[in-house]
């Protein structure tokens, strides 16, 4: 049960992260939910290892983990950012439509 807790939780923190870090992103991201939704998850988890640099071995139990919810955000952002750049230096411009 814990399993399901710990999982409905990133999906439910990282939606809301990615969502947030979306609109504090400047220019548009064309990402469906999905892709928001990973986005704040891959988020947490960024946080969370960022959360383990700056508090050491007393924050958690180790480098990979899930943060919280400004964690998230901060993640999400860091997130996002790389991949708009990724996705734009392969070619898939966010606001171009191919005809």
């Amino acid at each position: 049960m814990e399993v399901i807790g710990f999982l409905l939780y990133l999906v439910i923190v990282g939606t809301i992260a990615g969502y947030i870090a979306r609109a504090l992103v400047p220019g548009r991201q064309s990402l469906s939910f999905v892709e928001t939704m990973m986005v704040g998850i891959v988020g947490s988890f960024i946080g969370g290892f960022l959360g383990y640099l700056l508090f050491g071995s007393d924050f958690d139990d180790g480098a990979l983990q899930a943060s919280g919810i400004i964690g998230s955000i901060i993640g999400a952002i860091i997130a996002l950012l790389a991949y708009v750049a990724i996705r734009n230096r392969s070619g898939h411009a966010s606001s171009s439509h191919v005809r």
